[in-house]
């Protein structure tokens, strides 16, 4: 399959998996467009696939491509124009004594085991958490969020008991920053950890001078997207354009 249109991409190639069960919408079959070979997919080429809807799953970059289904919607927030809610204010404050600290991509068994503790409470029905179980679940969280090809970090943040409470693995972009994922301690009532950790991603990209965060894909009828509206002014890719929402 040829490449995206006007990407200066000569030696990748792009072919279409089979199909899998959506995980976003239920009984759907999703595929996904994927670049290869990955391991040239760098951190420049990566920032020009990502505009063109791209994200990243370790080390391979993709975007939706299913015959009959155009659900899944690039978003970004367009970080000049932002203006937080009250409770995006809140939340701020709420959680400003963790404390930050950047690593470099790598296992650390403390996130693993927030990790679990995360999918179990936040992500996984009854039978789902029965499957993972008897999965090599550790070997599948290194390859989904502690392998990058491109310039990437993990963001914790801990407690001033010394835990970590959040998680956030993040790509840096020519533009911008891409959230890649972000798992947070569920079992701490009230807190708002998950919009703590967006709002802490917009300060740092502004910090940076760079005019976008990358939220990855919204899909309309999904629950687990549906905070990714909160956070506005965005963009959102359609038809290949960045159209202001």
């Amino acid at each position: 399959m040829s490449s995206p249109k006007e990407l200066p991409l000569q030696k990748l190639q792009f072919y279409v998996t089979t199909s899998y069960p959506c995980g976003y919408i239920a009984k759907n079959l999703a595929q996904s467009l994927i670049a290869s070979p990955h391991h040239l997919v760098d951190a420049d080429v990566y920032s020009a696939l990502i505009s063109q809807g791209f994200r990243r799953s370790g080390k391979f970059a993709y975007r939706p491509h299913c015959e009959q289904c155009n659900k899944c919607v690039p978003v970004r927030i367009v970080l000049d124009q932002f203006t937080p809610t009250r409770s995006q204010k809140r939340a701020y404050k709420q959680h400003g004594d963790l404390t930050a600290n950047i690593l470099p991509m790598g296992f650390h068994q403390t996130h693993f085991e927030l990790y679990t503790e995360y999918q179990a409470l936040r992500h996984a029905t009854e039978d789902d958490f029965k499957q993972n179980a008897d999965a090599d679940e550790e070997e599948q969280y290194k390859q989904f969020l502690c392998m990058s090809n491109v310039d990437s970090q993990m963001i914790e943040f801990r407690d001033a008991q010394n835990q970590v409470k959040i998680v956030s693995v993040i790509d840096n972009l020519k533009d911008g920053n891409s959230a890649v994922y972000t798992f947070y301690d569920a079992t701490v009532q009230k807190a708002s950890y998950g919009t703590y950790a967006i709002m802490w991603l917009i300060d740092r990209t502004k910090q940076l001078n760079l005019p976008y965060l990358y939220l990855g894909y919204w899909i309309a009828e999904s629950q687990k997207m549906a905070y990714k509206e909160k956070f506005s002014v965005q963009e959102k890719l359609i038809d290949g354009d960045w159209v202001s929402i």
